[in-house]
């Protein structure tokens, strides 16, 4: 019985160049499906950090009309940095900044402006009659912000 498993295992001698080659196809196949979706996630997460920034420079522009007699008068991107000290007010890196943040409306309303690194703009606006306005612009290289609100 050894004998005749020892013979078997000599006489076999690894895979076949038409079974390589099908293996090799199947994970080129399955590389080309998931590489661009890998990619894309890397926008997706730019995109998310860019509208959390913007979502805290609305918490801080509140709480600076909070702290000014409910105007949002004199904000602006130094004053939104010394309410949220990790709010970036400058491109560093491949990170989401705020770019904009400024009194509208006789400072009756306000508007702050992040941007991805991606190079989408999310912007978030109150009017003087409270209404808040979620807006997005899309980089001309980007595919995010197709909805154009969020």
């Amino acid at each position: 019985m050894t004998r005749i498993l020892h013979q078997r295992a000599r006489s076999e001698n690894g895979f076949t160049l038409i079974e390589l080659l099908v293996v090799i196809l199947i994970i080129g196949i399955l590389a080309a499906i998931a590489i661009p979706s890998f990619l894309s996630q890397k926008s997706k997460a730019s995109d998310a950090a860019a509208k959390e920034v913007a979502h805290a420079s609305q918490t801080a522009a509140e709480t600076f009309a909070t702290d000014h007699e409910g105007k949002y008068t004199g904000l602006s991107l130094e004053e939104v940095k010394k309410y949220e000290p990790v709010i970036l007010i400058k491109a560093e890196g491949n990170n989401a900044y705020l770019s904009t943040a400024a009194a509208t409306e006789s400072g009756a309303g306000f508007e702050v402006i992040a941007t991805s690194s991606s190079g989408d703009t999310f912007k978030i606006t109150r009017t003087a009659e409270g209404v808040v306005t979620r807006t997005c612009t899309q980089a001309a290289s980007s595919k995010g912000c197709q909805t154009k609100s969020w």
